[in-house]
């Protein structure tokens, strides 16, 4: 029944004269997301309106699911496309598309048209005012109710005339890839894959890094994580996810460091791992999924003795997060069922009984100093020979 979708977006359209770098930006993320889907699909614009015009049959719920992962999008809607064959035409179409979709089934209902080729001889009052009286015409069990009905008919004149009732919610934000780019700290847990996934949705291209241990962590867990990534990028796009070795660093201060304070160090190095990597790729800020006193090294005091060692913004989108919070989101973007796999990641095997809470900088500093003999080689060679996974 469906030729089309027409997309509506949201804050694009308040962009003034950048608008359209946005809406191009948009009309390749939806491309992008149509590949995996079969068929064949037109992608235009047009006067604040963008087309999806499938050019064979396609799979309509294979393909509504693809454009509500499309950050930028916040309403998908479902068209027949009708030639301009004249008013009684429209009418009959409009008529025939209510019976096949809605049967006799009383309703209220109203029509809203919008009359973006004012060379059209009606203008969009009387369009609503006709179309309603043929309406009731033809389903006497339906009532016109203009501010809250069950149903709303919306016709669009263009060259073409588009026809829909449905508008499927999309995700909001803005298109990626139109607010630079970031790199995320991904472990295997719950919490940095929506993390990921909500800075994506403001428009940010997004790279990832993961630390590794081997072999105190195994492969499993190693492809947990691109799993992970794969899931993100179903909606951020793909994902360069390098895979940096830190055995060598986490044993080093485990030798070395006080073991309460082996947490905060070792997330102090991997935050001038990731800062390292995303200065040489692009990145202009990381992104975490910490929440303020979640757990030992997300306290305020460890926060700030984290984000002394980085010159990059550090972006936190769920800092102020519940956990059920970040569980309720995992489940809506697909990953909370792969966090929740058994197989531990290097920041779960080396967690002192009782980690300090309420690190002190300079105390932190001074134990750091025990790693001068090695650490800075150590740490060049893990940025050497990260391993570079494409995801997505």
């Amino acid at each position: 029944m469906f030729q089309a979708f027409l997309i509506k977006y949201g804050e694009i359209a308040i962009k003034g004269k950048n608008r359209y770098l946005f809406e191009d930006a948009l009309v390749a993320q939806i491309r992008h997301a149509l590949k995996g889907v079969e068929g064949s699909f037109q992608v235009t614009k047009e006067q604040g309106r963008i087309y999806v015009e499938s050019l064979e049959p396609f799979d309509y719920e294979e393909t509504a699911e693809a454009l509500q992962r499309v950050f930028g999008i916040v309403g998908i809607c479902p068209v027949v496309i009708l030639e301009d064959q004249g008013f009684e035409r429209l009418a009959e179409e409009t008529v025939s598309y209510i019976a096949k979709r809605y049967g006799d089934c009383a309703k209220t209902f109203k029509v809203q048209a919008r009359r973006a080729r004012k060379t059209y001889p009606k203008e969009s009052m009387e369009i609503n005012a006709e179309l309603g009286g043929k309406i009731l015409e033809r389903f006497p069990g339906m009532k016109v109710d203009v501010h809250h009905p069950e149903l709303t008919i919306y016709i669009e004149i263009r060259e073409r005339i588009y026809l829909y009732s449905d508008v499927i919610p999309g995700p909001g934000g803005m298109p990626v890839g139109t607010n630079g780019k970031s790199m995320l700290l991904l472990s295997g847990g719950i919490d940095s894959p929506v993390a990921g996934y909500m800075v994506a949705k403001r428009g940010v291209k997004i790279d990832a890094v993961y630390f590794h241990a081997p072999p105190y962590t195994s492969d499993r867990a190693r492809q947990k994580v691109v799993d992970l990534a794969a899931k993100v990028a179903r909606y951020a796009g793909p994902i360069y996810l390098y895979v940096v070795n830190f055995t060598d660093i986490q044993l080093y201060i485990y030798e070395k460091c006080p073991h309460d304070e082996l947490t905060i160090i070792m997330r102090r190095y991997m935050m001038r791992i990731a800062e390292e990597i995303g200065r040489k790729t692009g990145s202009l800020g990381l992104i975490t999924g910490e929440s303020i006193g979640q757990v030992a090294s997300q306290t305020v005091q460890s926060l700030a003795a984290t984000n002394e060692v980085c010159t990059m913004p550090v972006f936190r989108p769920l800092i102020a997060f519940d956990k059920e919070d970040i569980v309720t989101l995992s489940k809506k973007i697909d990953t909370y069922e792969t966090s929740i796999q058994p197989f531990e990641d290097c920041c779960t095997i080396f967690v002192a009984k009782h980690p300090v809470t309420k690190p002190n900088l300079n105390v932190i500093r001074r134990s750091e100093k025990n790693l001068e003999e090695k650490i800075d080689a150590m740490v060049a060679e893990a940025i050497e020979t990260a391993e570079l996974v494409v995801v997505g």
